[in-house]
């Protein structure tokens, strides 16, 4: 079907050009040419071809004299692009003092000169420089003022100085033309700042501008809610913020522990205890089950035979045997608090499950063996391995306890999580 299409299509354009002669050999034209004694006669279309052959010639002219010089234009960019690659690679590579030289010859190209300056100024903070990243952000300014101005905010909140990139990025806040790394910037600075209710005002604009993914969102406005909760003043403050968010929000472990613990601090405990069983309801959280175990009420032993009850739902799970452990401990149940951390640091050593474990051995009066877990849990903390420490009779106990699951129409699973055949 192609071919036919082109073979009309040439049809067409024959036809075209033979009609054309056909108009144009009825009367060629006349063109005259008089100049300093010279004269020219000519047709139309002759006249036509001259001058196009002219306008060819000079251009070719043109081309040749310039030539020269655009090989040495070529050469200068071929080589900025270069030394733009070789400083990013660099960058990545951890060679900073390569790299911030490279970026700073590459910037000698204009088109490369603002994008080479700001990763320059970041390649020289990494380096230990956060004062030459700032000169080469002074330089950026006039070619890329927005960007400029963001990582300007990003190395002054890193060396500490939050007030002054909460400063920066204020004005162009409140118009509405902070770019979208900008209002990430501001959130960030804010929080060190203190500024919560600055934080707080970014997260709609920042969730707007597309800038982090929505799992990367959630973390991050889960971490602004929590320092808004534990900033709350008292339990008016607190039980207004918390009835303010969402659903959703209400359920991110770290904002439900943040809240639980100023509750608690507030008189408020047996609501920080109901908070988070609920939460635990809906989805189980090794953090929440910690935090239900820490919180400084008289609830203790209603929350820890509450603990016990989940136990049975889930006897694996080393977070909620160190909670009932840490529980016991506050209980002076040395014995019973043994047994559950030495189980939790047979299943999943942990600095904290270790740390409880000695707690509870020194409560007993076993000061050596106290000894050893302190210093396992330190060693654990910088990743270091750790010394063996057996428990009664010998070796603890590291089984796991099976645990019958059902489908939704109670048949029973098999460990893989399908059903069992019948």
């Amino acid at each position: 079907m192609s071919a036919w299409r082109w073979l009309l299509l040439l049809l067409l354009l024959a036809l075209a050009a033979a009609l054309g002669w056909h108009w144009l050999a009825s009367d060629p034209g006349y063109v005259l040419l008089r100049w300093r004694g010279w004269q020219l006669e000519t047709t139309v279309i002759a006249g036509a071809a001259l001058v196009l052959l002219g306008w060819a010639l000079l251009t070719v002219l043109w081309r040749a004299l310039r030539w020269p010089f655009g090989a040495l234009s070529r050469r200068h960019r071929r080589i900025s692009r270069k030394r733009f690659s070789e400083g990013l690679i660099a960058l990545i590579e951890g060679r900073h003092g390569e790299a911030e030289r490279a970026l700073a010859r590459a910037a000698r190209y204009p088109p490369l000169r603002a994008v080479a300056l700001l990763v320059e100024a970041e390649a020289a903070w990494r380096r230990g420089e956060p004062e030459r990243a700032l000169e080469a952000l002074d330089e950026a300014t006039q070619h890329a003022p927005r960007a400029a101005r963001v990582l300007r905010a990003r190395v002054l909140r890193r060396e500490g100085r939050a007030q002054e990139a909460l400063a920066l990025l204020v004005p162009e806040a409140e118009t509405q033309r902070l770019a979208p790394a900008g209002w990430m910037e501001l959130a960030e600075a804010a929080l060190a700042a203190g500024r919560i209710d600055r934080a707080r005002a970014a997260l709609d604009p920042l969730r707007a501008s597309g800038a982090l993914s929505p799992r990367a969102y959630a973390a991050f406005e889960a971490r602004v809610l929590a320092a808004a909760l534990e900033d709350a003043s008292g339990a008016a403050a607190l039980n207004a913020l918390w009835a303010g968010l969402a659903r959703g929000q209400r359920y991110a472990p770290g904002v439900v522990v943040a809240y639980a613990r100023r509750a608690a601090a507030c008189g408020a405990g047996l609501a920080a205890q109901d908070e988070i069983e609920t939460a635990l309801a809906s989805d189980w959280s090794p953090a929440l089950v910690l935090a239900y175990a820490d919180l400084d009420d008289g609830t203790l032993d209603a929350r820890r035979r509450r603990a016990e009850q989940w136990l049975e739902a889930h006897p694996n799970d080393a977070a909620l045997l160190i909670a009932l452990g840490r529980m016991a401990v506050r209980q002076q149940q040395w014995s019973r608090a043994r047994d559950w951390l030495e189980r939790a640091v047979a299943l999943e050593p942990s600095s904290l499950a270790w740390e409880s474990l000695g707690d509870a051995l020194g409560g007993q009066g076993d000061v050596t063996r106290a000894a050893t877990c302190y210093r396992n849990a330190l060693r654990l903390a910088r990743g270091e391995g750790t010394d063996a420490l057996a428990g009664r009779g010998g070796r603890m106990d590291t089984r796991p306890i099976a645990v019958e699951e059902r489908s939704e129409l109670g048949v029973p699973r098999l460990p893989g999580g399908s059903p069992a055949p019948r």
